[in-house]
């Protein structure tokens, strides 16, 4: 795969935020005492406990530990699929606990982007349509979306297959559709679990310099990962470890 040349695509990908997209201090991701609890009929099961942790723009993160160590749940709730018990979460400076549902289901549309580790792309469609998918809920016309859609694919390097149904694509150029998919909106933050769990070594690599290159233009990744590869490559590694921050590597990237 062609890496992108940030020329290529600055106009795609170089959404920074403004000032009222971060905290005082610049922070775009802060979480205060963040913990979630769920109920187990007469029991509580508390799976996440007291995280704090801030990340700015276009820092690199990634999340690790073993499985049921909260690390999923942490990344629920930073892509707003899952509401805290307690505690606080801003992004974007805004306070999503304030939220209503709907205008929460608004901020995941507008600011998140996702990546799968099943990529999680509609198979009747093909490729145009898929990464479309988010501009349509955003009201794009739609001949801006099918233009976005088309530079986006050129982009992740897939631009000669435009019309090729997702059943058509390897697992990496699944993967690929994915990360267009994920920034068709220009999100203020890129959220991927488990992103290169299915794929093999080559296609592995592949996607993880295509995530290099977007945190070079500037976008804020937060990972989910079992990878040591991925983790390398990431600015600061969050190890979690029965539902809280055991502790923060930082690594000179």
């Amino acid at each position: 795969m062609t890496t992108p040349s940030s020329a290529q695509s600055s106009d795609l990908t170089s959404g920074a935020p403004d000032a009222t997209d971060a905290t005082a201090d610049g922070a775009i991701v802060r979480t205060e005492n963040l913990t979630k609890t769920y109920q187990m009929g007469p029991s509580e099961l508390t799976v996440l406990r007291e995280v704090s942790i801030d990340i700015k723009q276009g820092e690199y993160i990634a999340i690790m530990g073993p499985s049921g160590s909260g690390k999923s749940t942490l990344l629920n709730l930073l892509g707003c699929l899952d509401r805290p018990t307690t505690g606080r979460y801003l992004l974007g400076g805004q306070d999503i606990s304030l939220v209503d549902d709907d205008e929460l289901s608004a901020i995941r549309g507008a600011k998140i982007g996702f990546i799968f580790q099943s990529y999680n792309l509609i198979h009747q469609l093909n490729i145009i349509e898929n990464i479309e998918v988010p501009m349509i809920y955003q009201n794009f016309s739609e001949s801006a979306s099918e233009a976005r859609a088309r530079e986006l694919a050129e982009l992740v390097g897939l631009g000669d297959r435009l019309r090729h149904r997702t059943t058509e694509l390897s697992g990496g150029q699944q993967q690929r559709v994915a990360i267009a998919r994920a920034l068709a909106n220009d999100p203020l933050i890129i959220l991927g679990d488990e992103p290169t769990g299915n794929l093999d070594s080559k296609s592995g690599k592949e996607i993880l310099d295509l995530l290099d290159s977007l945190h070079q233009q500037g976008k804020t990744l937060i990972i989910v990962t079992h990878d040591d590869d991925v983790s390398l490559r990431a600015q600061r590694v969050f190890h979690v470890l029965d539902g809280r921050i055991e502790r923060i590597d930082v690594h000179d990237n």
